[in-house]
């Protein structure tokens, strides 16, 4: 039996809880930065095909803005941490409080870059922190990385630059809003293990992968 197969709900409960906890931490810190209250969840985990991944942002072409890391440590894989271009704005609007930002100059916006940068570099040092915590195991993310292209160009250009990713990705929904505003914004991590350390990511979840 393939170990992918083992992978039951529980496990996915888990990656959930420790995708709350690491929205726990990257909502204080937010927070802190902009001295306004954020809120952030984790309403879902799944796991899927590296061929679905673009689907969760609106398919191949669709215009996305992403961060892109490169892990390092005992279970070395790729994350994106992807959202369409409008959706990006309107985040970068909320945590900003500037609304001159338009879907359509977002990339000529020096500020709005940044802090759309950082504000991924804050989501993946949480998430990978609180994942650390879960499974013991010494993950490192590098410096982030922005880009906005469509969603698929984005995908196989970091494929790309690492030969062993594998054929899955672990996916962490993300709602993100400012508590004195109505509005939420929804992103998505993709956490792309290479092949080995799923298995190791698993394996310090309870999976059992050597039946």
């Amino acid at each position: 039996m393939n170990y992918l197969e083992r992978i039951q709900a529980p496990h996915l409960d888990i990656l959930k809880e420790v995708g709350n906890i690491g929205a726990g931490h990257a909502a204080t810190a937010l927070s802190k930065m902009l001295n306004k209250s954020i809120d952030m969840a984790v309403p879902s985990v799944k796991i899927v095909h590296l061929s679905e991944v673009s689907e969760f942002v609106g398919g191949d072409e669709m215009v996305v803005a992403a961060i892109f890391l490169r892990l390092q440590g005992d279970a070395p894989g790729n994350m994106f941490f992807m959202l369409p271009l409008e959706e990006a704005t309107r985040l970068i609007q909320q945590v900003t409080d500037d609304y001159t930002i338009s879907s359509g100059n977002l990339t000529e916006n020096e500020i709005g870059m940044s802090a759309l940068c950082e504000l991924g570099n804050i989501l993946a040092g949480s998430y990978l922190s609180a994942l650390s915590d879960f499974t013991s195991l010494n993950l490192q993310p590098t410096p982030p990385a922005l880009a906005i292209d469509m969603a698929m160009a984005i995908l196989s250009h970091g494929l790309i630059e690492v030969s062993k990713a594998g054929d899955y990705a672990i996916v962490i929904d993300t709602k993100i809003s400012d508590k004195d505003d109505t509005t939420q914004s929804k992103g998505h991590f993709f956490l792309l293990p290479d092949p080995e350390s799923f298995k190791i990511i698993f394996h310090s979840l309870g999976v059992k992968i050597d039946e």
